[in-house]
């Protein structure tokens, strides 16, 4: 779905590099002087006094919904990406390497004159089998062949570790379906919702031109296709639904799912997806299911022909010609995000690459790029906040002695992927031709959906990366236990080697601490040291782990992020547990390194302490689009950036002595009401 993008532009680069150049004229790494605004209180509103100068002078680029540093490191990374993109295109390439498929797809997707002639032509072998459905039989075989190919008509289906036993995988079906990036966009009735779904009819309309519908037609189906998605949105969970994982496993033999939608021949299903052999499997959204089996009987053959022909479009719409690639964008980058303009094509092309060759490109990235100094650096930070985190778990004064040797069984096993895998993953079967851009498409979708297939019955392969190395992303990870910080996040302005310890704590050890969290937070508490889906924890410390974060749901709950709109406390708490286990661990890691020095002196007029939270604040500087910000409220699981800073310093006592935050100020929060977890 093309609705979140954190790439940056080169529109607002002198603005910030004027930021930079004062940076580098103090000589000084870590915190940026001109970021801040000193007007502003810091124990008013920290967002503003760390970030407000910046604020107050940047402008989001007309290709961005939003711009901040963590997107001017994005647009380092995609820079030094294209780079490598135009030295490999430039030379000739042995075959079947990977600079041979990734010159290869990258010249076609440059190509805009082939791709405007080509039109809809290299969709017509997809739609051709669409239009040769005759019935519910035929229907569900080329739904499960447009699955293989990287479509997802009515639900989606992939192989992976089983929740409750991670030692294995299984096969997972889910709710999908949606045109729209979440099932509130259709179920709300407030003006501006009637806005966007009348918006997206006239997008659907739009885009059925280009299928070859006239106007009275388009309109018609149109219809079809949002009723149909309707009705998918009406069965869907909600996402703070899905955030209760024992809701989302229900484990099913094929004859039980057979009984819940007889309509659908589950066997021929799986075996075109390419798992006959597989017995059960778990639905994540049985109601989902039902309703789309309910649909498949009273939805017309023609109906749903027309929507697998939207379904289509809608998933190759950005690699076609420009003006099928501009309509996509009207919708979902510009009505939807608050976008003005598209992107430059090469970063168009160079999403695609990502997208379906991304660990090869990422294998010339590291090469090139990653500072073997950072993954060195980033251990020891690692270690430091583990042990820190390990020492709040046996102070912590609500969890019972049985439950912390769990929690710190589990803290002490959790992996850690710094930088990049230590094994690549195998493009040697991926075939890339110069025949179409589409068509590699096609087919890249093809091979991954069968390497996923076919890990069905073999062990786990705990060395996989499921990020890629260039990218500006950390995660954590419940089924592996483990944190994966890839290398395009290790470098300034989150991890410097070059920077004091309070700076670097404050960025990239919060991230750390962040990750870390995730593994004790409201789902992530749910699973084992072993990665499964387990209660471990005594009734009493559930209990009073759920009173503690009640506390954050309802102070998210209050939060204002536009308008009279509110962030979702409970939507967003898993985040925000992370948060504010994050900041308080890595700040207590920092002050552990500062036990054997003596070097406690300000540095350009700000104590190390203060220095941590300015740093911390300063890595989330951000602004978005009204627009963006409405979207993310509604699919997005963290909170707005402002509330992301201000919150969990409000409930942290160590930010109050930083800054001497009293009585009065709005920052302060009563003992009793502040939040303490980790």
């Amino acid at each position: 779905m093309r609705i979140i993008n954190v790439i940056a532009s080169i529109g607002l680069i002198s603005i910030v590099t004027s930021c930079q150049n004062q940076h580098q004229q103090e000589d000084v790494r870590g915190v940026v002087l001109a970021y801040m605004d000193t007007t502003v209180k810091p124990t008013d509103d920290f967002f503003h006094y760390a970030n407000g100068g910046w604020l107050k002078t940047a402008q989001i680029p007309p290709t961005e919904d939003g711009w901040g540093a963590l997107d001017e490191l994005d647009l380092k990374n995609l820079e030094n990406q294209h780079v490598i993109l135009q030295e490999i295109v430039a030379k000739t390439n042995q075959p079947n390497s990977i600079e041979q498929k990734v010159a290869d797809l990258y010249r076609l997707g440059m190509d805009s004159v082939k791709l405007n002639q080509e039109g809809i032509k290299p969709l017509q072998p997809v739609l051709q089998r669409i239009a040769s459905i005759q019935d519910v039989k035929t229907l569900i075989a080329v739904v499960a062949y447009l699955h293989r190919i990287g479509c997802n008509p009515l639900w989606g289906s992939a192989v992976g570790q089983d929740i409750k036993n991670s030692n294995q995988y299984t096969f997972y079906i889910a709710q999908s379906g949606l045109g729209m990036p979440d099932r509130d966009y259709y179920t709300k009735t407030d003006s501006a919702s009637q806005k966007i779904q009348q918006a997206y009819q006239n997008h659907l309309q739009k885009m059925l031109l280009f299928l070859g519908d006239d106007t009275l037609k388009a309109k018609k189906n149109a219809e079809y296709i949002y009723a149909i998605e309707k009705k998918l949105a009406a069965a869907s969970m909600t996402r703070v639904e899905r955030r209760n994982q024992e809701a989302l496993y229900n484990k099913m033999t094929i004859q039980q799912l057979s009984i819940a939608a007889p309509v659908v021949d589950w066997n021929k299903y799986l075996s075109i997806i390419g798992v006959p052999q597989v017995k059960e499997v778990i639905v994540t959204q049985p109601l989902f299911i039902k309703e789309a089996n309910r649909l498949l009987q009273s939805v017309s053959i023609e109906q749903w022909k027309v929507y697998l022909r939207w379904t289509v479009i809608n998933t190759a719409s950005y690699m076609l010609s420009d003006e099928i690639m501009q309509q996509d964008f009207e919708f979902y980058d510009k009505t939807l995000a608050g976008k003005k303009e598209m992107p430059a094509r090469w970063r168009r092309c160079l999403r695609v690459i990502n997208e379906y060759i991304g660990e090869g490109l990422g294998q010339l990235y590291v090469q090139r790029y990653f500072n073997v100094e950072a993954k060195q650096k980033i251990n020891e930070l690692v270690d430091n906040i583990t042990a820190a985190f390990e020492e709040r778990i046996k102070q912590l004064d609500w969890m019972s002695d049985s439950t912390k040797v769990q929690a710190l069984a589990k803290l002490k096993i959790i992996g850690r992927k710094l930088g990049y895998p230590d094994k690549w993953q195998d493009y040697s079967a991926l075939v890339i031709k110069s025949d179409s851009y589409m068509e590699n498409v096609w087919r890249a979708n093809e091979f991954h959906h069968q390497k996923n297939v076919e890990k069905w019955g073999k062990p786990i392969d705990k060395e996989e990366w499921h990020a890629l190395p260039q990218i500006v992303n950390a995660h954590y990870s419940q089924l592996l236990n483990e944190i994966v910080f890839p290398a395009g996040i290790l470098q300034p302005p989150c991890f410097d080697p070059q920077a004091d310890d309070a700076s670097n704590y404050g960025a990239i050890g919060m991230v750390i601490g962040h990750e870390l969290t995730h593994g004790f937070d409201d789902k992530g508490s749910r699973f084992d040291l072993h990665g499964n889906l387990r209660n471990w924890w005594g009734q009493d410390d559930r209990k009073k782990f759920d009173e503690k974060t009640q506390i954050l749901v309802d102070q998210y709950n209050q939060f204002v992020a536009i308008d009279t709109l509110h962030v979702n406390g409970k939507q967003t708490l898993g985040e925000n547990i992370a948060d504010l286990g994050g900041i308080t661990i890595a700040y207590h890691a920092f002050k552990r390194t500062l036990k054997n020095k003596k070097e406690t002196e300000k540095i350009q007029g700000f104590t190390p302490e203060q220095r941590f939270f300015l740093s911390y604040a300063q890595v989330w500087c951000q602004k978005n689009t009204e627009e963006l910000i409405k979207l993310l409220l509604t699919v997005d699981v963290h909170s707005p950036v402002k509330a992301r800073i201000n919150i969990p310093l409000s409930n942290m006592p160590e930010f109050y002595d930083a800054f001497g935050v009293k009585p009065g100020d709005k920052m302060y929060r009563d003992e009793k009401n502040r939040a303490k977890i980790w």
